[in-house]
C-alpha cells in the first residue's frame, strides 16, 4: 500500500539537491521534514525505512499518537501547526523541535514545560509576513523580543525562523516572501542575535520547496508529494 513512498521520497531528495546546488550549497545543508499529518503510523515507517528521519505533524494529539506508538524507532519528531498556549506542556514533553513559537510567553511556558520534564527542545520563531487573519505566527516587530527572551530558556534552543507564505499556484509568486524571511534572518543578525539561534529558515513545502531552498531554506517540509493526498474526517 505504500510501496510508491521510497520512490517519492528519492525524487524529492533528488530535487533537493539540484536546488541547493543552484544556491551554492550542499544537499546535507537542507533537511526533509515528511509531514505525515493525517497519514497513519504504517506510511511513517514506509518513509522511515527508506531513510527518512525527520517527520511533521500539526496537532499535538496526532504527534503524541505517533511518538507512543513509534518508541522503537529514533524518528525525530517536529511540530510544525500552531502550538496553543493550553497544550504547551505536551507538546513539550514529547517532541524534538517545535516551529510555531509566536510569542514570548508561548517560548517561556514550553521552556518551563521541558524544563519540568528533564528534557531540551529547539525551537523557532513562526513570522507572520502577510499579516493574514487566516496564519498565525509573530508580525515582524514582535520577533526581536521573542530572541531577547530566549537568551533566559533554560530546556529550550532557539534556532531560527519559519513562515508559511500566502497561498499561491505559482511557486515563484512565493519567491518574494522565502526572500523576506532571509532578509529578517539577516537583519536579526546584524542586532546581535548570535548565529546559532538563527541557523534554520524553515520554509517551503510540496509546491515550492525548490525556490525556498534557492532562496536559503534549511528545513523544507514536505507531505502531499510523499504521501499522497490527505484523507480528512
Amino acid at each position: 500500500m505504500y510501496e510508491h513512498i521510497p520512490g517519492r521520497l528519492a525524487e524529492i531528495r533528488r530535487r533537493m539537491a539540484e536546488a541547493a546546488g543552484r544556491s551554492g550549497r550542499r544537499p546535507d545543508d537542507v533537511r526533509l521534514i515528511a509531514v505525515s499529518k493525517t497519514h497513519p503510523l504504517d506510511a511513517v515507517r514506509a518513509a522511515a525505512d527508506a531513510g527518512q528521519l525527520d517527520f511533521g505533524e500539526n496537532k499535538v494529539q496526532e504527534a503524541l499518537q505517533k511518538i507512543a506508538q513509534s518508541t522503537d524507532t529514533r524518528l525525530r519528531w517536529h511540530l510544525i501547526g500552531h502550538l496553543q498556549s493550553n497544550k504547551a506542556k505536551k507538546a513539550a514533553a514529547a517532541v524534538h523541535t517545535i516551529h510555531a513559537i509566536d510569542s514570548v510567553d508561548l517560548l517561556t511556558r514550553v521552556d518551563q514545560a521541558a524544563a519540568a520534564a528533564g528534557r531540551t527542545l529547539e525551537a523557532l520563531v513562526q513570522v507572520d509576513l502577510a499579516l493574514e487573519d487566516t496564519k498565525h505566527g509573530a508580525p515582524v516587530d514582535a520577533v526581536p523580543g521573542i530572541f531577547a527572551a530566549a537568551a533566559a530558556c533554560r530546556a529550550v534552543a532557539l534556532v531560527g525562523l519559519m513562515l508559511l507564505p500566502p497561498l499561491a499556484e505559482n511557486p515563484e509568486d512565493a519567491r518574494p516572501w522565502f526572500a523576506r524571511l532571509r532578509g529578517l534572518r539577516d537583519a536579526l543578525g546584524e542586532q546581535g542575535v548570535p548565529a546559532p539561534r538563527l541557523r534554520e529558515l524553515s520554509m517551503g513545502m510540496s509546491h515550492d520547496f525548490e525556490v525556498a531552498i534557492e532562496e536559503g531554506a534549511t528545513m523544507v517540509r514536505v507531505g502531499t508529494a510523499i504521501f499522497g493526498e490527505r484523507h480528512y474526517e
